[in-house]
């Protein structure tokens, strides 16, 4: 699951630097294309990791404000990118830098403590969890 999700936040980087390029470099109508393109792949990776791993994670105490924390960030993401769309280029490169660091926090510090945390009954819920709100990841194991 964790190397799902890390492959997703390489595509959503991917994406999001192009968008970011287009926004720079003036041109609307690919912006909006590219606004699109990283909603698509950001909306169902959001979706699975809120409905799986930060649902099975938030159990514990001790992660529970930094779950919170994180999908407050994902709320906050969703909203720029519609700011962008609706003509505020100039917020592709925040939102650039604000998902790279969503990121980092998911990949240096939520992802790793999940896997010194969770057990295997943990992830065998968290991958129910995961397919059932997004079955369709292009990323997903078949």
């Amino acid at each position: 699951m964790i190397g799902r999700l890390t492959a997703e936040h390489e595509e959503i980087i991917n994406a999001t630097g192009m968008l970011r390029r287009a926004a720079a470099a003036g041109a609307t109508d690919e912006v909006v294309e590219l606004v699109d393109e990283v909603a698509a792949l950001l909306s169902p990776h959001t979706r699975a990791e809120e409905a799986g791993l930060f649902t099975v994670l938030r159990r514990d105490e001790d992660f529970t404000g930094y779950v919170d924390t994180l999908c407050g960030e994902h709320v906050t993401l969703d909203e720029l990118l519609e700011r962008i769309r609706a003509g505020e280029g100039d917020l592709a490169d925040r939102f650039y830098k604000e998902l790279r660091s969503h990121i980092e926090r998911e990949e240096d510090g939520l992802f790793p403590a999940s896997l010194t945390t969770l057990r295997g009954d943990d992830w065998d819920e968290v991958d129910a969890l995961t397919a059932a709100a997004s079955p369709t990841s292009p990323l997903a194991a078949p």
